[in-house]
């Protein structure tokens, strides 16, 4: 619906059922977040917090807690907008149905960025503290912003049409920020604000930035869309929202005149300071780095300003909706995009960027046995290919072995290519390359592997459903229990170095090679509670991908390795205990998940939610 306020897309939500009132006084610090992670867990409603404890402004959250609400907050507008999409990848399908295309050129032409000369949040202004500070975790450095809206041009370009637009958490207090006139900005290099940033600095001048909070739903998810560089998120805003993007210009700054605050500010080019830490969708907390400052300017607001924000954590999370309502708008493109790749998913339980399955064509050959060499290829470009540039582990099979393998299937899939992989030739590392700067499994920020584990052809082995009788754990390993078929968590000693590891594996993988039947155990996990690890699917991909960097952590039973190509005879072992240079993970505090539990009481707020 083209909604023009957070206000209007607030009380649409309300008489339609999709949002509740809470009347207490709820505190920003810890107690908002614990409330929006737990309706979010039952499929809950939108949440309007009337009272924020010592802050004026209302604050509302889960705006995006269901896929089913997502579609509802953009019925007129997205099937519109998929439509678009569909003749981009298609151009042909046009003439095969042209009036079902009849709309889409004037969907596009609609949907300029209209610069108007006033607007709703120029009606007043505040200071940074007077701003709702929520924070989500114990152990977070302060409060952040983390819908944040955050708008620069290239400073070679100067204008709205080479803008970028993205969700970028902001902490708003702590640290060593002069309080009121300093907030961080955490952003990671591949972003498109990076390259704004870096063009600011080799002309020696700082960067103008604005911070948009709240405004029409479509602008926030435009912000998170995965759009190609030098096609401006304000366009497609405009396309989604049903309503063009309207801005104006104040002191040199863009502001959006829809938004229900505005911050602007400058980044000095040669400025940084810590920021964080930060509980992030990994699960654990990003820790304390440098990042850029932004020098605030002035905060302004409309007279009815809401507050919208999100909580990250473990997965899956508020933004799991985005990820999924993405995927419906983009699936199109992916052939165009991505030759021969027929689907991708980044799997959101494991953490998004540390797990990607993909399927592609396997069409070399086309005579003897197929092994992978085409989907090798396509492993390359996903690589190299926008956010897929972050995934490390990448598991592509061959999409002629199997019609009907679904990549959202996710257990079949790995099961799939776990009975077709040769652990002596499948596995394709790159080592001392770039991960997620989240994910601190590797070497350093920003510092690790990946692996690409490829599938093709006939079953080279069937899975074990059951534990072998005589799979036996040597001393210090104590108990073991079926993650999925085929897959094995054993649980081991604690993790204390790499040198003392390469050791205990050494000696792990030759009792097994030596004592124990392996016959249908394709891939065994170390952890610190095989109990947990097992106890679900969910809790498998958590712990294995995000607690594992490959070229440090990936085993074999009968590894060997052949002109620097390594491989193993027989089982593969991922090593997924913490270690201690792995970031925290994210723990509620007891007597704040107490509170929330009151508000689910009889006669209070959240009662028949919660």
């Amino acid at each position: 619906m083209g909604y023009s306020s957070l206000k209007e897309c607030v009380l649409d939500l309300e008489r339609n059922g999709h949002l509740v009132r809470v009347t207490e006084e709820v505190d920003p610090y810890l107690e908002m977040a614990e409330i929006q992670r737990r309706v979010y867990a039952v499929k809950g409603p939108a949440v309007y917090f009337e009272n924020v404890k010592g802050c004026r402004f209302p604050a509302v959250c889960n705006l995006f807690g269901t896929v089913e609400r997502c579609r509802f907050i953009f019925r007129d507008s997205l099937e519109r907008v998929q439509k678009i999409v569909r003749l981009k990848a298609d151009p042909s399908s046009f003439w095969r149905t042209p009036f079902s295309f009849a709309t889409a050129p004037f969907t596009a032409s609609k949907s300029l960025p209209r610069r108007v000369s006033e607007g709703s949040v120029l009606e007043r202004n505040t200071t940074i503290d007077q701003l709702p500070q929520i924070q989500n975790w114990p152990d977070d450095g302060g409060p952040f912003i983390t819908l944040g809206q955050v708008y620069t041009e290239h400073p070679d370009k100067g204008s709205v049409m080479h803008s970028n637009l993205g969700i970028y958490r902001v902490q708003l207090a702590g640290n060593r920020y002069q309080a009121g006139r300093e907030v961080g900005l955490h952003y990671q290099t591949h972003r498109g604000i990076g390259v704004h940033h870096a063009a600011a600095i080799r002309r020696g001048e700082s960067l103008k930035a604005s911070i948009f909070v709240g405004g029409p739903p479509a602008h926030t998810f435009a912000a998170v869309m995965p759009l190609p560089e030098g096609l401006a998120e304000l366009l497609f805003a405009g396309m989604l929202g049903g309503r063009r993007f309207r801005y104006t210009l104040r002191d040199g700054f863009v502001i959006s005149t829809d938004a229900d605050f505005c911050i602007t500010g400058t980044i000095d080019p040669k400025k940084t300071l810590p920021e964080g830490p930060f509980g992030d969708h990994l699960g654990y907390y990003s820790l304390t780095h440098d990042f850029p400052v932004l020098e605030v300017q002035r905060v302004h607001h409309r007279k009815d300003a809401i507050w919208p924000f999100t909580v990250v954590g473990r997965p899956p999370q508020e933004d799991t909706s985005f990820g999924q309502l993405i995927h419906e708008i983009t699936q199109p493109m992916v052939p165009v995009r991505l030759p021969g790749v027929k689907a991708i998913h980044a799997v959101d339980a494991a953490g998004v960027h540390p797990l990607l399955l993909a399927i592609g064509s396997e069409r070399y050959v086309p005579y003897g046995e197929r092994i992978p060499q085409e989907i090798l290829t396509m492993a390359n470009t996903l690589l190299g290919f926008g956010q897929c540039s972050l995934a490390k582990y990448l598991f592509i099979t061959a999409g002629e072995d199997n019609s009907d393998l679904d990549v959202h299937q996710i257990e079949k899939f790995l099961g799939h290519a776990l009975e077709r992989v040769d652990w002596t030739r499948d596995l394709h590392f790159q080592t001392r390359t770039t991960i997620d700067t989240l994910d601190y499994s590797g070497t350093g920020l920003n510092a690790g592997s990946k692996l690409v584990i490829a599938a093709a052809g006939n079953k080279k082995r069937e899975l074990a459903r059951t534990i072998p009788e005589n799979f036996t754990l040597p001393g210090g390993y104590s108990t073991c229990a079926l993650a999925m078929p085929g897959v094995v968590a054993v649980q081991g000693p604690p993790f204390s170095d790499y040198d003392k590891a390469d050791i205990q594996l050494h000696a792990f993988t030759s009792f097994l090679d030596e004592r124990c039947n392996l016959e249908g155990i394709a891939l065994i996990v170390l952890v610190d509670d095989a109990e947990f690890t097992a106890g679900n699917l969910r809790n498998f991909l958590w712990v294995t991908f995000t607690r594992s960097n490959p070229s440090h952590d990936v085993h074999g039973v009968g590894s060997f390795i052949e002109h620097k190509h390594w491989g193993c005879r027989k089982s593969l072992i991922i090593d997924a205990r913490l270690k201690s240079h792995h970031a925290p993970p994210l723990i509620e505090d007891p007597e704040v998940t107490k509170k929330v539990d009151a508000l689910a009481t009889k006669g209070k707020s959240l009662y028949g939610i919660l």
